[in-house]
């Protein structure tokens, strides 16, 4: 899928956050190793701070659609400074991520910033530190 229209995809799920409260809307879309592609936006609720993430929602989309290898997760926010996931997200990416796994983050305009998994989230802890070794 082309990154246009996974920027497409982005902004359309940001632009369907359900965020009364702070007014801060997130979108994510991720595209897996098999090609599939899932979304998610933040939705608040007013117990705050019990909402989810964008990049939760996309996650459990992806999940349930049967997939759980990440390529590429793009997660699209408005403002001056880039949107990154926060850091349970960035764990939550981790499961499903391989260290050349990228993450872009992204504004209405496009991408501003491309990272693999390695450089959001150096020395993480994953699935590979409870195998059992023999």
């Amino acid at each position: 899928m082309t990154n246009k229209v996974l920027l497409t995809l982005a902004n359309a799920a940001m632009n369907k956050a359900y965020v009364p409260y702070s007014r801060f809307q997130v979108g994510a879309v991720i595209e897996t190793r098999s090609g599939e592609v899932y979304s998610g936006c933040n939705v608040e609720n007013a117990a705050y701070p019990e909402g989810t993430c964008a990049e939760a929602g996309a996650i459990a989309a992806m999940v349930l659609g049967g997939d759980t290898e990440i390529k590429h997760i793009y997660v699209m926010g408005k403002g001056d400074l880039l949107v990154t996931p926060c850091g349970g997200c960035r764990q939550k990416i981790r499961e499903f991520s391989s260290a050349d796994t990228q993450i872009h983050i992204c504004d209405e305009h496009g991408v501003r910033k491309t990272l693999t998994m390695e450089e959001l989230l150096p020395f993480s802890f994953g699935p590979d530190n409870l195998l059992l070794k023999n």
